[in-house]
């Protein structure tokens, strides 16, 4: 992992037109994970809804394929 000071120190070395495509870039990271974040609580906040359905005996045999 890069240090922090040396991706700011990096930035600051950019001519001032890049900053936008910085900018740019650190908000769409930002706002992948925070959609990441999105479906694991959205998928953990399912599953007890569907564990009926997915744990009964007549697909059990589906469990071992």
């Amino acid at each position: 992992m890069s240090d922090p000071k040396t991706l700011i120190d990096k930035i600051k070395a950019l001519p001032p037109d890049h900053l936008p495509e910085v900018e740019e870039f650190v908000d769409l990271v930002a706002a992948r994970a925070q959609n990441r974040a999105v479906v694991r609580a959205a998928a953990a906040a399912s599953s007890p809804a569907f564990e009926k359905v997915w744990n009964n005996p007549d697909d059990d045999a589906y469990d071992e394929l």
